[in-house]
């Protein structure tokens, strides 16, 4: 058997993971575990990798493909590496296949003893002593382990968590529930979606809490205890149609559909922006436009999307005029990103199984003339997702996982823009169009 480099640096992963979370032999981790790293993964990396994904890393589920560069890369972040390719030059790995010896079987012997052996009384009182002592201390560790075993049960037993709308609309207040005064903790959070900065701490005895979410979408609020996620509760935010948004913290600006509707399109001109925000100059001043509900009839696994789109800011107002396009699911996203030619460097795809960065990864294919209107389209299939610009592929990525169900579509804009249609079709029928 030969044993090649690249997965003798994933054992030697593995190997440095284990050790420094000290959660004990992997083979006994929980889906909680995997649960509770992948949430550690993102908080420091910013890249989702979900529990199927870290599970087929450690040989748990097995899958045939190698892992993705995106997957590498977030993993070898998360240990303080650049990328992997430089965490493998960090590593002591032969170069050539390590070869491991075959177990040579030799055949036993039979051995016939002649005459039975005869110990002595002294003797066989000295085995009795250590034979008891053994026994005694074997009795005494299992003793302990089913202590701590029924420690650790009624901890996780006692842990509630869940959560309730107090609206239809946006802003939305949420009323949370929850129960961890089994863990006697101090170090209790509230944490609103993936999003680290949407954290507030409460009361490690208390029951429930509110929190505002000001923006829509689906999101798995998280209840963490000492660092651990130990519950998720998903809170779906919807839109009434097309919602427009200034981002602005801490507080956003709500658009009014006449704000946002334009003769044939849907956008926000630069006097309104500029009005609304108080400056004539839009970098990094983000206007969103989503529409967020079930779209029951497309099937994740299996769709096609297409929209026009365009950045109406000038290079004086916005330096990099970009656009992400997000197709949102229950489970992860889409997140196709525009921008002028010489930005690139720093924009992100997210093909809804990895983010794929415009600082590792050539991604000039999707720099163009934002200032005219773009026709992007993506489609997904057979675990591929293909994504067209001007009807050319700038992209195709394997896609092993599907987002889940689509619950929303989102489009982000640096400054002014404007949207001039958007379809959604799955298994070749149109479940949504729309021409503004």
């Amino acid at each position: 058997m030969v044993l090649h480099n690249s997965d003798t640096f994933l054992v030697q992963y593995r190997q440095l993971i284990e050790a420094s979370l000290d959660w004990g032999d992997s083979s006994a981790w929980t889906n909680e575990d995997f649960e509770n790293l992948s949430e550690k993964i993102e908080e420091k990396t910013n890249v989702r990798l979900s529990v199927s994904t870290l599970k087929r890393i450690w040989g748990r589920v097995q899958y045939n493909s190698s892992p993705t560069a995106a997957t590498l890369n977030a993993l070898a972040k998360f240990l303080e590496y650049e990328n992997w390719r430089a965490f493998q030059q960090k590593q002591k790995v032969c170069e050539a296949p390590v070869e491991i010896e075959k177990v040579v079987t030799i055949p036993e012997i039979p051995v016939q003893i002649e005459k039975p052996i005869k110990i002595k009384q002294g003797k066989k009182l000295l085995v009795a002593a250590v034979l008891g002592f053994v026994l005694i201390i074997s009795l005494s560790l299992i003793t302990i382990f089913k202590s701590a075993k029924k420690n650790v049960v009624v901890k996780e037993a006692y842990v509630s968590f869940d959560s309730k709308k107090t609206s239809d609309d946006l802003p939305n207040s949420v009323v949370f529930n929850y129960n961890v005064a089994a863990f006697h903790s101090d170090s209790v959070y509230l944490q609103q979606s993936w999003d680290t900065t949407r954290r507030q701490k409460i009361p490690g005895e208390g029951t429930q809490v509110t929190s505002i979410y000001y923006y829509p979408g689906y999101f798995n609020a998280r209840l963490i205890v000492d660092g651990n996620v130990k519950k998720y509760s998903t809170v779906f935010i919807k839109t009434k149609g097309w919602k427009g948004i200034i981002e602005e913290k801490p507080v956003p600006v709500y658009l009014s559909a006449t704000d946002i509707k334009n003769s044939e399109t849907m956008g926000i001109s630069a006097s309104t922006l500029s009005k609304k925000t108080g400056s004539p100059v839009f970098n990094d001043t983000w206007v969103d436009f989503s529409n967020v509900r079930e779209f029951s009839e497309a099937d994740a696994a299996d769709f096609s999307f297409e929209t026009t789109v365009r950045n109406t800011s000038t290079v004086e107002q916005s330096l990099c005029r970009k656009i992400k396009v997000t197709i949102m699911g229950d489970g992860t996203a889409i997140v196709m990103p525009l921008c002028d030619k010489g930005c690139i460097a720093d924009i992100n795809l997210i093909n809804g199984y990895g983010l794929i960065s415009g600082k590792e990864n050539d991604l000039s294919a999707f720099g163009c003339d934002v200032h005219l209107f773009q026709h992007l389209a993506c489609t997904v299939k057979n675990k591929r997702i293909k994504i067209y610009l001007n009807n050319a592929l700038i992209s195709d990525t394997e896609q092993p996982e599907s987002i889940g169900k689509v619950v929303g579509i989102k489009y982000a804009i640096e400054g002014t823009g404007d949207v001039k249609d958007v379809k959604l079709s799955s298994h070749g029928k149109t479940v949504y169009e729309e021409k503004f």
